[in-house]
C-alpha cells in the first residue's frame, strides 16, 4: 500500500488596508485588529521624514496586548517602543528586544498608498 502526502504550503502574506493616515496618532501607536491579530501601529515623524511602523502588540515580557500604549523614541540609533509593563524597548523595524536576545516580537512591512496603510501579513 502506498501513501501519498501533499506538502501543506503557508498562506503566501497578503497586504491588509488598515486604516487611514489620519487615523494614526504622531509619535505614538494605535491598535489594529488585521486577520485576527493585534497589531501595534506607528506612526513616527523624525524631523521632516515620517516612518510607519507595525509590530505585533503582545508583550511577551508582561504577556499582555500593550504595546501600541508604550512610550516612542531612539535608542541606540534605532526607533523604539518602550513596553508599558517592563519597559524593555523594542526595535520598530525588526522587532528586536535592545535589552534581551532571548526575546522579540514580530514586525511587519508598511506601506503608505494614497494615504491609506497597508500591512503584510
Amino acid at each position: 500500500m502506498q501513501v501519498q502526502m501533499q506538502a501543506q504550503t503557508a498562506p503566501s502574506p497578503q497586504w491588509h488596508d488598515v486604516c487611514h493616515t489620519d487615523d494614526l496618532v504622531t509619535n505614538s501607536g494605535v491598535c489594529a485588529l488585521v486577520d485576527g491579530q493585534q497589531i501595534a501601529i506607528f506612526r513616527i515623524v523624525l524631523g521632516d521624514e515620517t516612518q510607519y511602523f507595525a509590530i505585533s502588540n503582545w508583550d511577551p515580557i508582561g504577556q499582555a496586548n500593550v504595546l501600541y500604549r508604550g512610550i516612542v523614541g531612539t535608542l541606540q540609533d534605532k526607533v523604539v517602543v518602550a513596553s508599558p509593563l517592563y519597559k524593555e524597548h523594542y526595535n520598530l523595524a525588526t522587532g528586536e528586544c535592545l535589552e534581551r536576545d532571548d526575546v522579540s516580537v514580530q514586525s511587519f512591512a508598511v506601506r503608505v498608498d494614497q494615504h491609506r496603510v497597508f500591512i503584510e501579513l
